[in-house]
């Protein structure tokens, strides 16, 4: 495999483990996330229409259980290949194969480097386009809220307006956008501290002195306790969502001052500070203060049905926290907390974005995609042309989201997602290829949770892609565009990997040398 970083200028090792972890931490962004996905997990039912949403919590410590089998796996890798540069994934896949004693399987390396960037392409370059859609969405709402109903071909121009902004961050370099990710990371967990305590104290000191007509959870104990099996599945495949990207520190291998040592420690450090701490305490304090008390806005739902019904329900809980600990200016406190997940949703697509087109700087350095995608930037030594490719590809499938209205949105973010599950279960099978037969093997980091792994994240495809199909009406719609967006990916990959195989006269699957 040709090194990252061959032809023109070289990429600048500025990354320390904060540098790394922060750039990670930037991608699964809980400000963002608390506020799009809850409405989802309050709404979410089960194939018999029963509602799931008393398991939210336990839905992501069954996520986190998930991510985490993963997480161990990518970090393994990192520490095996710490010269990995911008590969990541695609460079795991390859290493994997051709560091094996068996011929036989030395041959499947280039396979095996395929399918895993298509796997991760379908990851990273759908995902920015999604949170493009997203933005549009939330500034939509924002401006409803100030009685500004936006035409939908503003909220394209919006689309495409963050798509550009957030390319050219991304094109000033690694270390503009370090900054950023720290910027964003401090003040949308500071919002989530002040909202969450704020939210328990409502529970414990309600600011009228007169009991609800209801809370949702009997107790904080209700809220940490599994009330169903398929609830529990069902708010897993929501939550997986919201854990994505620990691994994009992988990408960084090229930036990293010392990748064997931050890279591995970056991936586990980012996922246990926003899962483990920020997710889990967040929804807790959510569902502790949720009761009758929220009502919707036409005064005939309440509860967990309003929050199901509402365009943003965490704005229209901090409007209620806000009005009872902060003076009665509770629709302030909403616009800071909006303020604080603008930030967050631009750190994690600059985060997707920056990870995305350096896989693909490594795939073109290794003649595996277009030689404009491995050119550098003279200045700041960033893949700028694939990152002005992935600016009208953001846009576009930002515009798609946004036109189609929720079927379309939902269906980019099950293209991308379906890319995450099968990115994440090579990833888990590539480690158990990686150390089989090797003196470090150990039957527990590189056997039994890589294939818990694996097992964790097909249960993750099936719930969510064959229940979507059996679901029927606009669900399974979402589901079918899905699926035809990811196997017109798969064509279009199969398709150039043939071409350029055969122009270059290289082989798909080379003979095994005969002994």
């Amino acid at each position: 495999m040709a090194s990252t970083g061959e032809r023109g200028p070289a990429m600048k090792k500025t990354l320390g483990l904060t540098g790394v972890t922060v750039n990670a931490m930037a991608l699964i962004a809980p400000g963002a996330f608390l506020w799009m996905t809850y409405q989802l997990q309050a709404a979410s039912a089960d194939a018999a229409g029963k509602s799931t949403a008393m398991d939210m919590w336990t839905g992501i410590v069954g996520a986190l259980i998930v991510a985490f089998l993963t997480a161990i796996a990518f970090a393994e890798l990192a520490r095996r290949y710490p010269d990995a540069g911008t590969g990541s994934s695609y460079y795991f896949a390859e290493k994997a194969f051709l560091d094996h004693a068996d011929p036989k399987r030395r041959r499947w390396a280039r396979v095996a480097k395929f399918i895993t960037g298509w796997a991760a392409h379908l990851f990273y370059w759908v995902y920015p386009g999604v949170m493009v859609a997203f933005m549009a969405t939330f500034v939509t709402y924002i401006a409803g809220v100030f009685g500004v109903n936006l035409p939908i071909w503003s909220q394209v121009v919006i689309a495409w307006a963050f798509a550009a902004i957030v390319g050219y961050i991304a094109i000033r370099g690694i270390s503009g956008s370090t900054v950023a990710a720290v910027v964003i990371n401090v003040i949308q967990l500071a919002a989530l501290i002040v909202f969450s305590v704020l939210a328990i104290l409502f529970r414990v000191k309600n600011p009228v002195h007169v009991a609800p007509t209801g809370w949702y959870h009997a107790s904080g104990v209700s809220i940490i306790t599994p009330h169903s099996l398929s609830g529990l599945l069902f708010q897993s495949t929501i939550a997986i969502l919201i854990l994505v990207g620990f691994e994009s520190s992988t990408a960084l291998g090229a930036e990293a001052k010392n990748p064997k040592r931050d890279i591995p420690r970056g991936v586990l450090l980012s996922l246990a500070i926003q899962g483990l701490f920020a997710y889990l305490f967040e929804y807790f304090a959510a569902n502790y203060a949720l009761s009758d008390k929220l009502v919707s806005s036409d005064g005939k739902l309440s509860g967990i049905g309003a929050a199901a019904a509402s365009g943003a329900p965490i704005g229209d809980m901090a409007i209620q926290l806000g009005n009872a600990f902060l003076g009665g200016n509770g629709f302030a406190f909403m616009l800071i907390i909006a303020f604080t997940v603008a930030l967050a949703i631009l750190g994690t697509t600059l985060s997707a974005m920056n990870t995305g087109v350096r896989i693909s700087f490594a795939m073109a350095q290794d003649r595996e995609m277009p030689d404009i995608m491995g050119l550098l930037h003279e200045k700041h030594a960033t893949p700028h042309t694939a990152l002005y490719l992935m600016i009208v590809v953001s846009g576009i499938i930002g515009t798609v989201g946004v036109l189609g209205g929720v079927v379309t949105l939902t269906a980019i973010t099950l293209a991308s997602n379906l890319g995450t599950f099968a990115l994440y279960g090579l990833i888990c099978f590539i480690t158990f290829i990686a150390f089989t037969g090797r003196k470090e093997f150990s039957g527990l980091r590189h056997a039994i949770v890589p294939f818990l792994g694996i097992a964790g994240n097909l249960l993750m495809v099936v719930v969510i892609f064959v229940i979507g199909i059996i679901s029927g009406g606009d669900t399974a719609k979402e589901t079918y565009i899905a699926l035809a967006i990811s196997v017109g990916w798969l064509l279009v990959s199969v398709i150039y990997f043939v071409v350029s195989s055969r122009r270059r006269g290289q082989a798909i699957l080379p003979a095994v040398a005969k002994s």
